[in-house]
C-alpha cells in the first residue's frame, strides 16, 4: 500500500507515554493501513524531529487552542487523544482541553476517535460521602473525574468514539517515585493503600499498542468502553515478583489511604483517593479491564514479570535501612 493510500491517525501527545506508544506501534508495522500524524506543541523539539526521521508527519498544535487542533485533525481518519493532569494539576483545564479535542474532531469529520479516559468516581461516591475527602470542592479523584466527566463532550457532539479505560503504569515504579523505599522495619518495600485487593496495571507503551488494536479492529468499537490491563496483581504479588526479578527482598506495606494522603508530595491527596477508590470499588474497577481483551488488541502485551525482565533494571533501589 502506498503511503498516500494509508489513512491518517492523528496522535495527540505523540511524544508522551501513551501517544508515543501508539506512534511506535504504527511506525513499527510495515503492513499498517495507517500513517502517523504526530501532534506536538513543539515541532522542532528533539523528540519531534526523531519522529520525522522515523517516517511520521509532525504537526504543531496545542489542546488549549481549538483552531490549531482543527487544522491538525483535518483530513485524518482517526484521532487518539489524551490529556495530562500531572502537567498542571488543574482538572478544569483538562476538561476544557477535552472539549476542544471533541469539538475539533467533530469539525474535521473524524471517523474514529480513541479517547483515553478513566472513571468519574463521583458516580460511585457522591461528593457528600465521607468515605473519602472531597478535593478542590468538586472532585473525589480529580485526575479521574475530569476525564470521566469529559466523556460527555464526545457523546453530545456525536463524535464516533471508543472510550479507552487505562490502568496503573508499572513505569511509575521507575519515574514517579513509587519504587521500593525503606519501610518501617528498615526493609525495602512498595507501599500503596490497596490492602489485599488486585491493582490492574500495564506497561505504558502497551496502552498505545492497545489503542492501535482498537483502530485496526475498526469502528465496531465506536460507542463502546474498552478497558485494558496487562495484569491484575495484589501489592504482595508485585513485591514478590520484584524480589525475584531484582534479586533483593522487597515487601508490600499496605499503607492506609489517610497516611498516603498525608505524605505531602504534590498530588498525594489525589493519589490516596485514587488507590482508595480502586480498593473500595475493586470488583467494578478490575472487571472493567480485561487482560484477555488487551492481549487480543495487542498480542505483544507484557505481563508484570515480562515488564520486569525488560525494564526492572531501571527501577531505582535505595539501600535498605538495616542493610
Amino acid at each position: 500500500m502506498n503511503m498516500e493510500d494509508k489513512k491518517i491517525i492523528a496522535v495527540v501527545g505523540s511524544t508522551g507515554a501513551q501517544g508515543g506508544g501508539l506512534v511506535k506501534a504504527i511506525l513499527d508495522d510495515p503492513n499498517s493501513p495507517y500513517r502517523v500524524r504526530a501532534i506536538t506543541r513543539d515541532a522542532n523539539s528533539e523528540k519531534a524531529q526523531a519522529l520525522i526521521a522515523k517516517g511520521a508527519e509532525v504537526v504543531a498544535a496545542t489542546m488549549d487552542d481549538l483552531t490549531s487542533l482543527e487544522s491538525a485533525f483535518a483530513g485524518a481518519y482517526g484521532v487518539f487523544g489524551v490529556t495530562n493532569f500531572w502537567e498542571h494539576f488543574k482538572p478544569e483545564l483538562e476538561i476544557t482541553q477535552a472539549e476542544n479535542l471533541a469539538k475539533a474532531a467533530k469539525a474535521a469529520g473524524v471517523q474514529h476517535f480513541v479517547w483515553s479516559t478513566l472513571e468519574d468516581t463521583r458516580k460511585f461516591l457522591p461528593l457528600e460521602s465521607n468515605q473519602m475527602p472531597t478535593l478542590m470542592e468538586k472532585y473525589k479523584v480529580p485526575h479521574f473525574d475530569a476525564k470521566g466527566e469529559s466523556d460527555q463532550f464526545f457523546k453530545e457532539l456525536g463524535v464516533p468514539t471508543t472510550f479507552l479505560l487505562t490502568s496503573f503504569y508499572w513505569d511509575n515504579f521507575i519515574h514517579f517515585g513509587m519504587g521500593p523505599q525503606p519501610g518501617p522495619d528498615g526493609n525495602l518495600m512498595i507501599a500503596f493503600p490497596m490492602d489485599d485487593k488486585p491493582l490492574p496495571g500495564i506497561a505504558a507503551k502497551d496502552i498505545g499498542a492497545c489503542a492501535y488494536g482498537v483502530f485496526k479492529e475498526g469502528t465496531d468499537h465506536v460507542g463502546r468502553t474498552v478497558g485494558i490491563a496487562g495484569d491484575h496483581l495484589t501489592g504482595a504479588q508485585m513485591a514478590s515478583a520484584m524480589s525475584e526479578s531484582l534479586g533483593t527482598p522487597i515487601g508490600f506495606y499496605p499503607i492506609s489511604p489517610e497516611a498516603f494522603r498525608a505524605l505531602g508530595f504534590p498530588g498525594a491527596d489525589d493519589l490516596g483517593n485514587m488507590f482508595q477508590f480502586k480498593r473500595d470499588f475493586n470488583d467494578s474497577f478490575v472487571g472493567a479491564r480485561s487482560v484477555d481483551v488487551s492481549r487480543r488488541l495487542n498480542p505483544g502485551l507484557l505481563s508484570f514479570r515480562q515488564w520486569l525482565e525488560a525494564y526492572g533494571s531501571q527501577i531505582p533501589l535505595p539501600e535498605a535501612a538495616n542493610a
